[in-house]
């Protein structure tokens, strides 16, 4: 059974979802590690310090530099990612982090958090099926959560080409800066923003 998932379609909107602890409660006390794999090539570091930016005063992080498989294969990160209360995955490159989290400990680890926040485009591989954004076709993700699609815009005839492909069989879910999706045990609910749904060509709900 999954755990309970949070999506965030930018840093800035995760600003915002912290304001109401109703979406996002976290104590001074919560235990949160942020997970920077899918910023590998655009700076790890630098997207794990702006996201501690953004939890600055409210609880302490670990970063867990898990950024290649080697590092994913580390006993520790897996073991952190088990114990803690939250687990931040930073945007950045969802195939990347596809790769590089597959069939390894830390991957293990990550299907079976109790809570989840992925920001931006890594949200992408997490479900069973995950969009290639060098074209936009379905391929298969790492089934970390079930039940919905999530992409990030692309072109009118890119999204097209997606909505397409997948048919009738999923439910897209076309993630903006400012949208919030949650999921508990597989079901899904947008909470606002920039969220848009389709079950093939046709608007669809959750």
């Amino acid at each position: 059974m999954a755990g309970a998932t949070l999506v965030v379609g930018s840093l800035e909107v995760l600003g915002e979802v912290l304001k109401d602890p109703s979406v996002l409660a976290l104590e001074q006390s919560s235990d949160v590690v942020v997970i920077p794999t899918a910023a590998a090539f655009t700076g790890a570091l630098e997207a794990a310090l702006a996201v501690a930016h953004v939890l600055e005063g409210r609880v302490s992080i670990e970063t867990l530099m898990a950024t290649d498989r080697a590092g994913c294969a580390e006993p520790y990160f897996a073991r952190r990612v088990g114990e803690a209360d939250l687990v931040i995955l930073c945007d950045g490159s969802a195939l990347h982090a596809r790769t590089t989290w597959r069939a390894t400990a830390l991957g293990v680890a990550l299907g079976e958090a109790r809570r989840v926040l992925a920001i931006g485009a890594v949200a992408g591989a997490l479900g069973e099926v995950m969009i290639d954004p060098r074209g936009g076709a379905p391929t298969s993700g790492l089934g970390y959560r079930r039940g919905l699609v999530v992409t990030v815009p692309a072109s009118a005839e890119q999204l097209a080409r997606t909505r397409a492909l997948l048919g009738e069989d999923y439910v897209l879910a076309v993630l903006g800066a400012t949208g919030v999706i949650a999921g508990d045990d597989d079901v899904w609910r947008v909470l606002g923003g920039d969220v848009v749904l389709t079950r093939a060509m046709a608007p669809a709900s959750l």
